[in-house]
């Protein structure tokens, strides 16, 4: 089981491919506005956790794991859920990088599909509790986000830990519920992030995908 672990850490880390440093879900937008402090940037991220992608691919990544999942229904829910073109871009790809990859390393043939089902097919023959993987997944992709304003906020690497360490608490709340709860369930409302990603789209100089 503790091989099982590190194989989950190694495949979420920062330096597996999937090329997550590209990306800021639509934070970039919201830095180039204006808002540079940690106390908001904080606040976002929140918020894409607990009402937008993050606690919508927490619920997906749960049930990919349970017995039986029919991955390539979920991935279309997952699909679905991307309210704009570049957060579906930004999962597809990083889906696709992710099954190539861990496709390489094991010898599995693993289609490409957004990213929370691509690693919880990926992640279902590994031996570890659904509720830590799901955590675990949340923290690369807080992670991600605070990397991102710690690059061009410019936020300092201290402040940037500090932001990434008061949010355990809400990503173990974010993993609790999605062991419990079904596609069904999931419900966004993170409507200023969804805009951000939009105008995303038109910025004349981005550093970031989306």
């Amino acid at each position: 089981m503790r091989t099982d672990l590190l194989t989950l850490v190694q495949w979420l880390s920062p330096a597996f491919p999937t090329g997550g440093y590209a990306y800021s879900h639509g934070l970039e937008t919201v830095m180039a506005a204006g808002e540079r402090s940690a106390a908001g940037l904080k606040g976002w991220i929140e918020t894409v956790l607990r009402f937008g992608s993050g606690q919508a691919d927490a619920v997906l990544l749960a049930s990919a794991l349970r017995p039986a999942a029919d991955f390539s229904a979920l991935d279309t829910v997952a699909r679905a859920m991307a309210g704009t073109k570049e957060r579906l871009s930004e999962t597809l790809e990083q889906g696709a990088a992710f099954a190539r990859t861990v496709s390489s390393l094991t010898g599995r043939d693993l289609p490409a599909r957004a990213l929370p089902v691509a690693v919880g097919e990926a992640v279902a023959a590994l031996n570890l509790p659904a509720g830590d993987v799901v955590a675990v997944y949340l923290h690369a992709f807080t992670a991600n986000l605070v990397a991102a304003a710690v690059r061009f906020a410019p936020l300092g690497q201290t402040d940037g830990q500090a932001m990434l360490a008061s949010l355990h608490p809400v990503m173990v709340e974010i993993a609790d519920h999605a062991v419990t709860a079904e596609v069904g369930d999931i419900a966004t409302s993170a409507f200023g992030a969804e805009l951000a990603a939009m105008r995303h789209e038109d910025l004349d100089v981005r550093i970031f995908k989306t």
